[in-house]
């Protein structure tokens, strides 16, 4: 009996699917690491102690020498607002595909955190003012110096419009399944601790909750991402 041999079987390489591009999830875990890290660096370096307020001259001469904090929350605000802007767009295309149609979610969530860019340059705005007068010390009104610090200490922060953001998330996540049930709950706490930080005079403290959210909804994002 004739034995008949059969071919092996070919075996063709399936290409593999395409990775779903994760940068602009990296870009939002990075900004609220940065945003924590800007906050509590070359800002508290130029805070004053309370017995100076009452005079201008003695802020002048705490703050005098200090040029290279200045230019330093200058360089890594406009590094963070560009990470702001990078996430907002990758989040907004990102809910956009998972988003009932016409829902406003994520329009909203992205205009959210380019408000949230759009303050971080302009607060750190003041700092080439204030790198040069610092430089020149001696030359500078204490009473003007003063006032740049006040805005130096505040502007940047004042990120209250990240609250659109969060409570789009908490509207995806918990109304229409976007997102995770989870980061929608995580989403709603955090925007009550914005519109409490904007309820009490501590607009700029705003910050500290949107960082927190950043990094967490970053993570989430990035997860989700990998997993697709």
């Amino acid at each position: 009996m004739s034995t008949t041999t059969l071919p092996a079987p070919q075996r063709y390489d399936v290409a593999e699917r395409p990775r779903r591009p994760r940068g602009w999830a990296y870009a939002g875990l990075l900004g609220g690491i940065g945003s924590f890290l800007f906050f509590l660096g070359p800002a508290t370096m130029l805070s004053t102690s309370t017995d100076a307020l009452a005079d201008n001259a003695d802020v002048l001469a705490e703050v005098e020498g200090k040029a290279g904090w200045v230019w330093a929350f200058q360089t890594s605000g406009v590094a963070l607002a560009v990470l702001l802007a990078i996430f907002a767009v990758g989040l907004r295309r990102r809910l956009a595909g998972q988003e009932p149609a016409g829902s406003l979610v994520p329009d909203l969530a992205g205009l959210g955190l380019i408000l949230m860019s759009v303050m971080t340059l302009v607060g750190t705005g003041i700092s080439t003012e204030m790198f040069h007068a610092l430089r020149n010390a001696d030359e500078v009104d204490p009473d003007t110096m003063a006032t740049h610090l006040a805005i130096y200490n505040t502007m940047a922060w004042v990120w209250a419009g990240g609250m659109l953001t969060t409570g789009a998330i908490a509207v995806a996540g918990l109304r229409h399944g976007s997102v995770s049930r989870r980061l929608g709950r995580f989403a709603a706490v955090m925007t009550g601790l914005v519109v409490l930080t904007q309820v009490l005079p501590f607009q700029y403290l705003a910050v500290l909750p949107m960082a927190i959210f950043l990094i967490v909804c970053g993570v989430s994002m990035v997860r989700t991402e990998s997993a697709s």
